[in-house]
């Protein structure tokens, strides 16, 4: 299966499940399934609201501590210590180089179910699951009707909305008052 060696039985048979796939944790709230205890016990944050891990710069709050660790270094921290090997190009998380590495790679991890085609993107799979075979949710702009796969776009792309749209609404008013005042 792979190489990795564990000095305890009880590791070893954590780290077989994910070969094997099993996820013997089961969540009673949302039947969500895990391979760890562990993951369980963060994932059931979720459903409680519980964020005991605090930022000390900008009072953020987390469930599990290593995702503060992970919000500092990415977000209060110019610090990159994860390098591509193919350029040497440096990265906060080791998620980037791992996501960056495809560029040089030409891997393409993200397959269709219903046909050959694969993705290097994740995105790019849902678009193409959304155009070709009707499967998943477009998120629609209820102002423009533009159409979106990444709630992340659909998020920016509302925000835009809002910010021009609250501008215009201020220059318009600014207008409003100057007239008013003139007629006055």
């Amino acid at each position: 299966m792979c190489d990795k060696a564990f000095s305890r039985s009880g590791t070893l048979n954590n780290h077989m499940r994910v070969h094997t796939g099993e996820k013997p944790y089961k969540c009673h709230t949302c039947d969500k399934a895990f391979s760890r205890s562990g993951t369980l016990n963060n994932h059931m944050k979720v459903h409680t609201g519980e964020k005991p891990y605090k930022c000390s710069l900008c009072n953020k709050s987390f469930s599990v501590s290593s995702h503060l660790q992970t919000h500092k270094r990415c977000v209060h921290s110019n610090r990159r210590p994860y390098q591509c090997p193919y350029c040497g190009m440096m990265f906060k998380t080791n998620r980037e180089v791992r996501l960056h590495v495809r560029v040089h790679t030409g891997a393409k991890p993200h397959s269709c179910r219903h046909c050959s085609q694969r993705f290097m993107w994740l995105v790019q799979l849902k678009r193409h699951l959304l155009e070709s075979h009707n499967e998943g949710t477009w998120l629609t702009c209820h102002i423009c009707q533009k159409k979106f796969v990444h709630s992340g776009s659909f998020k920016t792309h509302i925000h835009i909305w809002t910010f021009t749209t609250n501008i215009r609404l201020h220059a318009f008013m600014s207008q409003y008052v100057t007239y008013c005042d003139m007629k006055a």
